[in-house]
């Protein structure tokens, strides 16, 4: 029998606000690094790989990005994904190392984004994954529709001359900008549906941003997903139980774990308000989700 250990590293993050007297909790997270990487199937072989720069405010008064990750889009003739650079990383890392190993290096094992796109070509369906606390979430869709409109405006992303588009989708206005001698109809995220590869993209009030770092156009790397039992949902759903998490993800983990949580202030006292509900100051990339 295979013994699975549970670490967990705690990060809270206070941001005072400008003209403020009392700081204000923006975002509140619960890491829990598993001491083992699930199995995983391949779905797809002989792919391009891009990798990404993606970054997002949870403080939207403020100027800065406060939430960065590295993730990386896959490219086969048949279906592409996008997921995270940094967890692909850090499953690697963790099949290496034993449980007291990751236990000393477990701020250097920090996960990143846990939100994994499928884009099926032949099917014309989209799959969203992403693990909420402990569990797996899943939702297919039809290939959403991007009505895009080109716009006079060009820019250079590593060194490639890119036209840009914009379109409404789910509540934002989004600006892209496409490379024609990257002959892909593909991009970061949902992005689909233009004569080129989307190698950057940021809704209108830079909340969202998404920028092409590096390209590897003959991978080795297969495309795989985690062989884990899912909780089939509906995107409604899901962005329901992502936000009851967001809020409260203390509370949502002793309530769907059964476990416990302990936070303590600096002087090692219990911190019983770590456990108060927050009021999110940022929404979710797609913010039509409370109107389904």
């Amino acid at each position: 029998m295979i013994k699975r250990t549970i670490l967990f590293m705690i990060l809270c993050a206070i941001t005072l606000l400008p003209d403020i007297a009392d700081a204000k909790l923006l975002h509140r997270q619960l890491n829990i690094l598993q001491s083992w990487v699930p199995d995983s199937k391949t779905l797809a072989t002989d792919n391009m790989e891009f990798i990404y720069d993606f970054c997002y405010k949870v403080d939207t008064v403020g100027n800065n990005f406060d939430i960065r990750d590295k993730m990386m889009l896959q490219i086969s003739p048949e279906m592409s994904k996008f997921s995270s650079y940094t967890n692909m990383n850090v499953d690697s890392l963790i099949n290496t190392m034993s449980p007291d190993e990751i236990a000393a290096n477990a701020e250097k094992l920090a996960n990143g984004i846990p939100m994994i796109i499928l884009k099926d070509y032949t099917a014309g369906k989209f799959t969203h994954s992403e693990k909420i606390c402990l569990d797996w979430f899943k939702y297919e869709e039809p290939a959403p529709e991007f009505e895009w409109e080109l716009v006079d405006s060009v820019t250079t992303v590593l060194g490639y001359e890119c036209k840009g588009a914009r379109c409404s989708f789910r509540g934002r206005e989004w600006i892209v900008y496409y490379c024609v001698e990257i002959p892909v109809m593909d991009g970061p995220w949902k992005f689909h549906g233009l004569p080129g590869l989307i190698m950057a993209a940021h809704d209108a009030n830079r909340e969202y941003a998404f920028e092409c770092i590096s390209i590897n156009s003959h991978s080795s790397r297969d495309i795989t997903v985690y062989d884990v039992s899912y909780n089939n949902t509906t995107r409604k759903k899901f962005y329901d139980t992502l936000h009851r998490y967001d809020t409260n993800p203390f509370s949502y983990y002793q309530t769907t774990t059964g476990g416990s949580v302990t936070v303590t202030d600096e002087a090692g006292n219990p911190d019983l308000t770590a456990f108060d509900p927050m009021e999110l100051d940022y929404d979710y990339i797609e913010r039509d989700w409370r109107e389904k």
